[in-house]
């Protein structure tokens, strides 16, 4: 498990370290070089507009990364109440009234339903991760209902309210409380998911500009220089894996260690 843990890092720490701290030693952008050119002081050539590659992928990252983070806290900030409330409450029609509507999102394949509104309105990065956080709320919030709803059925909450305690005291006091660990370990899973959404979508063009200096944009449009200068599709390729089979085996390890716990 120890190794495991170690490995996870150690994949993880690359791309991660890239994302946050590359852009401070990026420097200013030199003139540009023929489009899919080796050498000529370009450490790993240039890309489909003659821009040097190794400057790309120190500033191409961090939109991964915050994107994928902003959407994973965004679909807890909204799942996490209507799961609360749903898990608490004596009121059949109000669980029906919170969990039907995302049962009709649920439904929807996530790819599928970014693009739908992707071809309707044009997002930005901002409207990316709303779109990546929209889709994971419904099983996020069934997943916050389903453990709360165990917690909710003690004599202790019972207790609580018989005290006269508010709603916000039982919810996120006690039962938001004593289910974290388990929403924790979740949401290190899902995050795994968003890194890997957000660089399909990105890939495919949703929310990023068609030469932004972003890793799965550079997959993108240099796959047509792939023979003749593969750096440029190679390198952010691999650090888009590293990202999500570091964070994939980093949270599995965790995992791991609380079941023995």
């Amino acid at each position: 498990m120890k190794s495991r843990f170690a490995f996870g890092v150690a994949i993880v720490g690359v791309p991660l370290a890239l994302a946050l701290l590359g852009p401070l030693f990026a420097g200013e952008p030199g003139p540009r070089a023929a489009s899919f050119t080796l050498g000529g002081g370009h450490l790993l050539g240039t890309d489909f507009t003659g821009r040097d590659v190794g400057r790309q992928v120190l500033l191409g990252g961090r939109s991964v990364v915050l994107v994928a983070l902003a959407a994973t806290a965004l679909a807890y900030l909204v799942a996490l109440p209507l799961g609360l409330i749903s898990a608490l409450t004596h009121r059949t029609w109000l669980e029906e009234l919170l969990m039907r509507p995302l049962d009709v999102l649920l439904a929807v394949p996530s790819l599928l339903m970014i693009l739908l509104v992707a071809s309707v309105f044009t997002p930005g990065a901002v409207g990316l991760a709303l779109l990546v956080a929209l889709v994971n709320i419904p099983d996020a919030a069934r997943i916050v209902r389903a453990a709360a709803a165990e917690v909710a059925a003690r004599p202790a909450v019972e207790a609580l309210r018989m005290q006269g305690e508010t709603w916000w005291r039982m919810a996120f006091g006690y039962v938001g409380r004593s289910v974290a660990r388990t929403l924790a370990a979740d949401a290190g899973v899902r995050l795994t998911g968003v890194l890997y959404l957000v660089a399909t979508a990105a890939f495919l063009g949703v929310g990023v500009a068609p030469d932004a200096s972003d890793w799965a944009v550079m997959v993108d449009r240099n796959r047509t220089g792939l023979f003749v200068q593969p750096w440029a599709v190679v390198v952010p390729a691999l650090l888009i894996v590293a990202l999500t089979m570091g964070s994939n085996l980093l949270f599995d390890a965790v995992l791991q260690k609380r079941k023995r716990t």
